[in-house]
């Protein structure tokens, strides 16, 4: 899709409800020709919507009036297009262990973690977090500083406690120590405007981080992947997982990672927008919404729910 598609889909399925601060931003851009001619002059993996308002805000730009963002843009265009450059999305969304929590627990414990395209490494702790689907009974560890809420819709097989995590690991291009102050402000940026309660979780999710570092390994997804899983402790069951990393891999890197994992001797959980993984779409059995992005949550290829990208909901599919 063109530039000006690129942001009008991001308003009306992405923020649309969550952030109208970035729903306005993003239509008005999808209408201004100036503004799009400077986007489409970046490559095209970095026109993204959210790098380029995370960007802005970094900068100290404004992002509450669409008058005063074109000409903020405009005229700090060489430190925007720097920023954007050199940086990467990498929402580290710990709301996404609400989703993968139900299918985590269904495997025989212990867990070994391995997570592709681990960024900071949030979502390497959902044993450390508190869990409140609908309106049952919170489980997770009381002392948590993150409470993570998601709304249910079908036979979710909730557990009554969070899994046995005794080893976890990373591994990203790129992967960030929040314990540095410009990086935990970078993934703060990545929070749209207005998501109070998400930035919350993300500041207790960091403080979790901190004071308990995961391994991080900087490589590639197909070249550092099995060395890694090779690590894993023996006794454990080992778990490789990844959400909303498929999108920066070209279609020959997906397939490779996908026939690397599946010759791996792991449980594979994937997390990812729809069109990424073609082979699980393939099972879905029934139409995607068409109001909202849904990713689909699935274990060693097998779809086993839609959910929301920040794990705000589960709609568990018949099986």
């Amino acid at each position: 899709m063109d530039t000006a598609e690129l942001y009008r889909r991001f308003a009306v399925r992405e923020v649309r409800g969550h952030s109208p601060a970035y729903e306005d931003l993003a239509l008005e851009i999808a209408a201004d020709a100036r503004l799009l001619a400077l986007i489409d002059g970046l490559p095209p993996i970095k026109r993204q919507p959210n790098l380029l308002l995370a960007s802005v805000r970094f900068l100290g730009g404004p992002h509450a009036d669409f008058g005063r963002f074109r000409e903020w843009v405009v005229r700090h265009w060489a430190e925007l297009r720097e920023t954007v450059l050199a940086r990467r999305t990498q929402t580290n969304e710990a709301g996404r262990c609400a989703t993968l929590l139900p299918v985590l627990a269904g495997l025989t414990g212990p867990l070994a973690l391995v997570e592709a395209g681990a960024s900071a490494g949030l979502c390497l702790y959902p044993d450390r977090y508190r869990y409140r689907y609908d309106d049952r009974p919170v489980l997770g560890p009381e002392d948590s500083p993150v409470v993570l809420a998601c709304r249910t819709n079908g036979r979710v097989p909730v557990p009554t406690r969070v899994p046995e995590v005794v080893w976890r690991a990373g591994l990203d291009l790129n992967p960030l120590d929040v314990r540095e102050e410009e990086t935990s402000r970078w993934l703060e940026c990545l929070v749209w405007p207005g998501q109070h309660e998400r930035l919350a979780r993300l500041r207790g999710a960091v403080r979790i981080v901190r004071e308990d570092p995961p391994h991080l390994v900087k490589g590639d997804l197909n070249e550092t992947l099995r060395d890694l899983v090779a690590s894993a402790p023996r006794e454990a069951t080992v778990v490789v997982f990844h959400s909303a990393v498929l999108p920066y891999l070209e279609e020959g890197e997906r397939d490779r990672f996908v026939a690397a994992v599946r010759g791996l001797p792991v449980r594979w959980i994937s997390n990812e927008g729809s069109p990424r993984l073609p082979s699980v779409l393939a099972g879905l059995g029934r139409d995607l919404p068409e109001d909202r992005l849904a990713f689909l949550p699935a274990l060693d290829g097998r779809p086993v729910a839609m959910a929301g990208p920040h794990g705000e909901w589960l709609d568990w599919l018949d099986t």
